[in-house]
């Protein structure tokens, strides 16, 4: 059987052509295989895909799985001379594709490629550059039609073709109540769809949500792109003649390589599997396994120049000199970019894997601070389609946070938590009052991490600037404004007397440790001052946290945080977290995704929106609403045990 290029088989040669040998086969390991079903769950893209159809009452879904039947259906369908289709199928040579709308009017075929991607524009001019090239962050979704209406041309070239990409409108406000809910994930069998409500009414479709870009003159800036040598055209045959005689494209070692799904996930033992990213460089490089222990300029925080020290053959941090890193100080306390990356790279010449901790710095940091301290960590949502009348498209929404406090003494405290999950609930301003109530007691410094607390309080004060039906708006503003800063595209600036530390600031320019492998993200932060903490493992290898132990917790009995694996190493906590889901309803997203655990923001998104659902069980809705807390209120008390690790050591 002929092995086709197909919309993803093409999408996925874009990043790497060699990725076509390893996909699909059980033998290699891929990281990413329920990736693009997770990142079209989280931002929508099932369900705007189902509403796209409902703006097309006519048109016929073809609804075969396989592809070559697709085809010959939909040849029998555009018989007709009006005619509108939803997974039609097209194959030209060794491409076949299965287009997401198609409408025949007379010799004008129209394809329609359904994104959950936002805009505020009317026509393909947004989205170039000034100079008239393609947005970086618009190429994939251009590339991809292009390619679509590429094998519908050569397939019927018969027929004018144009191309459009339907967007979510970023202007429009959503027309009804829970528009959200009636577009459901549902499993059927090994398939996965979306369950439209018959609820669904005229109301919910005016006005749209989504807007119609034509793209033909954007498609042909792709067709004349030249691609490694080749045209567009050259590139995508040679790619599906490769794929379909399952030929290796070799690729030479560059930065892409950094995100390649074909390898083992950090930590994890082969099991039998095979990594096409150790594959791809030991042939290339002829690395053996000693070579593949020593971390790469891939793994080096924030560096730009991966390629060009890549090309110079410096490819192992044991390889890169200090002039290649120039670490410079950039004026500020701590670390500068260049000089954090050249004690990375120098720990791992020097086989050090002792953390760094510029004492003095934090010592100074913390004689501005205020007890009792705080710290916050929110949960938020930007559902593509909104669960309230009025609002637009990826309008946020805060539906938890959780708090910590530390007073001068070092007692520790699960001071407070919100969490409304209640389903049609608009809780963004409920939230500020909350957390109002948490803050405003006292002057303690409050902290965050990274800037994600500040940027999404931003955004409800300008919800409540807008929105004449609050009443205390203005107290709950003026609030906002005493804890945070403005962000740049502010209509007016301020710095509040309390604006929250960024931890995540402190840790960058005062912190170092070998074994977050250069990452800042508090998910191997944690994990790391954990295992090189001797004050956190005493203090946490106990039963003590919550229950009848001394450190007050909302979730949590009698926990001991210290865990170690079979090799002595301490467990990472989030591991240790309940699982998420535990009925098995048709609706369950556990079933879907094969996630059973709250680890990431990402999740937790995941789930809040499942609890939007009227018909989740009473049963089921409390062990996820426990299974949110916890994990929220572990995020603020990673942020407690960094802290504490450095209160221990100054």
């Amino acid at each position: 059987m002929p092995r086709y290029l197909t919309k993803s088989k093409f999408k996925l040669a874009m990043e790497c052509p060699t990725k076509l040998f390893y996909t699909d086969k059980q033998q290699y390991a891929n990281q990413q295989i329920n990736d693009s079903f997770l990142k079209a769950l989280a931002d929508g893209g099932f369900q705007v895909g189902a509403l796209a159809r409902c703006y097309f009452p006519d048109g016929i879904v073809i609804e075969t799985p396989n592809d070559e039947t697709a085809v010959e259906v939909t040849k029998l369908y555009l018989s007709e001379e009006n005619i509108t289709l939803f997974e039609a199928g097209f194959r030209f040579g060794t491409f076949l594709i299965r287009a997401d709308v198609v409408e025949k009017i007379g010799n004008v075929l129209k394809l329609y490629e359904v994104k959950a991607k936002s805009c505020d524009f009317e026509t393909e001019a947004g989205m170039l550059n000034q100079n008239g090239t393609i947005s970086s962050n618009w190429k994939p979704y251009v590339e991809d039609v292009a390619f679509q209406k590429y094998v519908i041309r050569g397939e019927y070239p018969e027929f004018e073709v144009s191309a459009h990409l339907m967007l979510t409108d970023k202007t429009a406000a959503c027309p009804t109540d829970g528009l959200n809910q009636k577009f459901r994930l549902v499993r059927d069998g090994s398939r996965r769809r979306v369950e439209v409500s018959p609820a669904l009414g005229t109301a919910d479709l005016d006005p749209w949500m989504l807007r119609s870009i034509n793209v033909d003159n954007t498609c042909e800036k792709v067709y004349a792109t030249e691609i490694s040598g080749l045209t567009f055209e050259g590139a995508i045959n040679a790619w599906a003649q490769n794929y379909n005689n399952d030929q290796k494209i070799i690729s030479a070692p560059s930065s892409v390589c950094k995100e390649c799904e074909f390898r083992l996930a950090d930590g994890h033992e082969p099991n039998g599997e095979l990594s096409g990213y150790r594959e791809c460089w030991s042939s290339s490089l002829g690395w053996d396994d000693a070579d593949f222990a020593v971390p790469t300029v891939l793994d080096i925080w924030d560096c730009r120049s991966k390629d060009k020290l890549i090309a110079a053959n410096k490819i192992k941090q044991t390889d890169i000199s200090i002039e290649d890193i120039k670490p410079k100080p950039d004026g500020k306390p701590g670390f500068s970019r260049t000089e954090r990356q050249w004690l990375q790279v120098s720990k791992v010449q020097a086989s050090d894997a002792s953390p760094e901790i510029l004492h003095h710095e934090i010592e100074t940091e913390m004689a501005k601070w205020n007890y009792p301290l705080h710290f916050i960590d929110f949960e938020t949502s930007a559902p593509v389609l909104p669960f309230q009348a009025g609002r637009k498209p990826y309008e946020g929404i805060a539906f938890q946070f959780s708090h910590h406090t530390v007073d001068e003494d070092g007692t520790v405290r699960h001071q407070g938590e919100y969490l409304n999950a209640e389903p049609g609930a608009f809780p963004n301003y409920d939230f500020v009052r909350a957390l109002k109530s948490e803050l405003e007691n006292d002057i303690g410094t409050i902290f965050r991490y990274h800037s994600h607390e500040n940027t999404y309080l931003n955004f409800v004060h300008n919800q409540l600037q807008r929105d004449p039906g609050v009443e205390d708006k203005d107290e709950l503003c003026a609030f906002l404004r005493t804890i945070t800063h403005s962000t740049e595209k502010a209509e007016e600036e301020w710095c509040g007397p309390r604006d929250m530390v960024d931890l995540y600031e402190l840790v960058k320019r005062y912190h170092y440790d070998p074994a977050t492998n250069g990452s800042i993200s508090l998910k191997f932060v944690l994990p790391a001052i954990l295992n090189s903490s001797v004050f956190l493992q005493e203090r946490y290898s106990q039963p003590r946290y919550g229950g009848s132990g001394d450190i007050e917790s909302k979730n949590f009995q009698d926990q001991a945080w210290i865990q170690r694996d079979a090799n002595g190493k301490v467990r990472d906590p989030y591991t240790l977290l309940p699982p998420l889901f535990t009925d098995e309803d048709p609706h369950d997203y556990a079933a879907v995704i094969e996630m059973d655990k709250i680890k990431d923001g990402g999740a937790a998104m995941t789930a809040y929106c499942k609890l939007q659902f009227e018909d989740v069980p009473n049963e089921a809705r409390a062990a996820m609403s426990l299974a949110l807390r916890k994990y929220c209120e572990l995020d603020t008390l990673a942020m407690v045990m960094i802290y504490e690790s450095w209160k221990a050591v100054i």
